[in-house]
């Protein structure tokens, strides 16, 4: 039970978090391009490293780790809106988006990790 309550928890926070986050990320934007969705992605991929590499486990891993960034980070909008992107012709504005998502995540990740070990 307690499980639950710590990924409802973190959930809560992490989802008013990425809402907050996307919504003044995407007020600068030009409205193409989903710029709030990559921030907290990357950001969130990169907090995880830190997770990881901090070897943070138990009730402090599925509060933070499972509740908050598994609420603040969202693959299915970034699927959707890869798909928009596409089915809009905005070729380009695809090909950076999915360059940065997931060769930005990959890297973000490995720095938190490093800089997660150092903690």
């Amino acid at each position: 039970m307690t499980e639950f309550v710590l990924v409802s928890i973190g959930g809560f926070f992490g989802a008013i978090c990425r809402y907050a986050i996307s919504r003044k990320v995407n007020e600068k934007g030009n409205g193409r391009f989903p710029a709030g969705t990559l921030t907290v992605n990357l950001l969130g991929a990169f907090l995880l490293g830190i997770l990881l590499g901090a070897k943070i486990t138990g009730p402090m891993y599925i509060l933070l780790g499972t509740g908050f960034m598994g609420a603040f980070t969202t693959f299915s909008t970034f699927k959707l809106e890869s798909e928009k992107l596409r089915l809009s012709g905005l070729r380009k504005y695809l090909s950076i988006y999915l360059v940065s998502t997931y060769i930005g995540g990959f890297l973000l990740a490995f720095f938190g990790i490093i800089i997660g070990k150092s903690l």
